[in-house]
């Protein structure tokens, strides 16, 4: 566990500007706002990884949205995808409350950790490939920070998985050659010849687009989480 290096890590993120675009982006969305959240004062800044430093299973997104976590500072928190994604972890015992509203709501995580690997909201929820190979220093280094404890790992969606894979190779596990495709449900064990290795989860992303549609149920979701978290040696209710 190594909870100092992970808080400077959280510092070091919240004040990265290197994505011009997106910092432009995060930005004015801060300024301009959305007329329901007219009195909130944004965050606007890029959104570090939420979740205890000794976690056993992390949960890798896309990147925060413009009115969730670049409003509230914290991954998942203030939109529609956060309320599916809190409620399924509360429901499998992994979250002490089944709502996300604010950074100070009193929510805590058992055993996980939330990350993306795309810190900044970006235009249309779409970072370029540039601004995902940029970011992807910060989840190395989270990953090799979490390495001691973690041991399993969901990824919401293509983006995420393609994001990801490399950062897990980079921070010592071994990725298969050809890199295995993304899939719901689909499950991969990451080698490494230094340590424990690492069960790889694949779900639908918890999009309004998923959800709404049907492609990703509760239920769905609730399976993966559950799989991944036994994995991890996290006990589910």
């Amino acid at each position: 566990m190594n909870s100092s290096g992970l808080s400077v890590l959280d510092r070091r993120i919240e004040e990265c500007r290197a994505c011009p675009r997106l910092v432009d982006w995060r930005e004015e969305v801060a300024r301009t706002k959305r007329a329901a959240f007219a009195d909130w004062t944004y965050w606007g800044r890029p959104v570090p990884g939420f979740g205890p430093p000794d976690a056993r299973l992390l949960i890798v997104g896309l990147a925060p949205a413009a009115h969730g976590g670049n409003r509230t500072g914290r991954m998942f928190t203030g939109d529609r995808s956060g309320d599916v994604l809190y409620q399924a972890l509360y429901d499998v015992g992994l979250a002490s409350q089944p709502t996300a509203v604010s950074a100070d709501d009193g929510l805590e995580l058992l055993g996980v950790r939330v990350t993306s690997p795309v810190h900044c909201a970006p235009p249309a929820n779409k970072p370029t490939p540039a601004e995902r190979d940029t970011c992807r220093p910060w989840l190395t280094r989270e990953l090799g920070l979490l390495r001691p404890t973690l041991r399993a790992v969901v990824v919401l969606g293509a983006f995420g998985w393609q994001a990801a894979l490399p950062a897990f190779a980079e921070s010592g596990w071994t990725v298969p050659r050809p890199r295995p495709a993304f899939g719901h449900g689909r499950h991969v064990r990451l080698g490494a010849s230094d340590g424990p290795g690492l069960d790889l989860f694949g779900c639908f992303h918890v999009s309004q687009r998923n959800t709404f549609t049907g492609r990703l149920t509760p239920e769905m979701l609730r399976d993966v989480l559950r799989t991944a978290a036994e994995a991890a040696g996290l006990p589910t209710a």
